[in-house]
């Protein structure tokens, strides 16, 4: 019955609808809050920031994308732009786990094994935590003491999942799970995902360079309310990371909402009061609504946006 509600259309249009709608309150509650504050930054602080969140939520995708085709499912840029920005919507709804089950069902779509897509969505997840973790523990212990105490048992996590991505231990755990799901029967070989220390480079590469331009998002908003120039980078860099990892772990805020503003605030204190420093968690918020949204209308008008046959490995 699931398999049939899920093939019907109306059932999936009635879904887009809903998500949209969650995501368009998202962008307008986020534009109650912050639209003073737009009024009174220089439009070409704000513009950056957006292009900014565009570049680094594109390399993010790049990112999931070599973790699919290291396991054999290579998909154009724009078929994987489409799964992965259309199914990042679905974070607008109570429980992040949706935005995860959309972009597998998006990729079944499109020929990917559900336990692959599952596989390297899971796999993309954790890439992005652990470098979020190494980018806020290289820079808070330095720029914002305060944060770095608070949440040092997060930061502590970080050397301990950047050797959980060596290769080897990536498909240990991988096939354990695996397993460990169909404990009923065993697990041939060639059902078995593997993950080659190209793929997780290449993932890990494109998690590390989407931070260059996230950070500047953050950073060209600081700057916009008053914030210290060039020594406001680092503090930028380790208060949004630690931000939007701990957004993601509490799962029953949508898109983290709440859970990233308050760390943002409390990582920005040394270059930020309080007041500008909740301004920038608001316009950052309300910029990453927009590209999210920007991200997904432009994804269907890609080349391989629009649905065609399939690339499997």
């Amino acid at each position: 019955m699931l398999s049939r509600l899920r093939a019907n259309p109306w059932v999936r249009t009635a879904i887009v609808l809903v998500v949209l709608a969650c995501a368009g309150y998202a962008l307008h509650d986020r534009w109650d809050e912050a639209s003073e504050a737009l009024a009174a930054l220089s439009p070409w602080a704000v513009a950056g920031s957006a292009g900014a969140a565009l570049a680094g939520l594109g390399a993010q995708m790049l990112a999931w994308r070599a973790i699919l085709a290291d396991l054999g499912s290579p998909l154009p840029a724009g078929t994987a732009a489409r799964i992965m920005f259309v199914g990042q919507l679905g974070k607008y709804l109570p429980g992040s786990v949706w935005a995860f089950v959309a972009q597998v069902e998006l990729a079944r779509d499109r020929e990917v094994a559900r336990q692959r897509g599952i596989t390297a969505t899971v796999l993309a997840v954790v890439v992005t935590l652990t470098v979020n973790l190494a980018v806020a523990a290289a820079t808070l212990p330095f720029a914002a003491e305060e944060a770095a105490r608070r949440w040092w048992w997060v930061l502590a996590c970080a050397p301990v999942l950047l050797a959980a991505l060596h290769p080897r231990v990536v498909t240990w755990l991988v096939h354990a799970a695996l397993r460990l799901a169909r404990r009923s029967r065993a697990v041939p070989d060639e059902e078995l995902e593997r993950v080659s220390g190209r793929g997780m480079a290449a993932a890990v590469g494109w998690s590390a360079a989407a931070w260059i331009p996230l950070t500047a998002h953050v950073w060209l908003l600081v700057a916009g309310v008053g914030g210290d120039g060039a020594a406001a980078l680092p503090v930028a860099a380790g208060a949004y990371a630690l931000a939007w990892t701990l957004g993601v772990v509490v799962v029953l805020a949508p898109a983290g909402l709440g859970v990233r503003e308050v760390v943002l605030v409390v990582g920005l204190a040394p270059v930020l009061d309080p007041g500008p420093a909740l301004v920038v968690a608001a316009l950052s918020r309300l910029v990453m609504t927009a590209a999210d949204l920007l991200w997904a209308g432009a994804s269907l008008l890609l080349p391989g946006g629009r649905r065609g046959p399939a690339m499997t490995g």
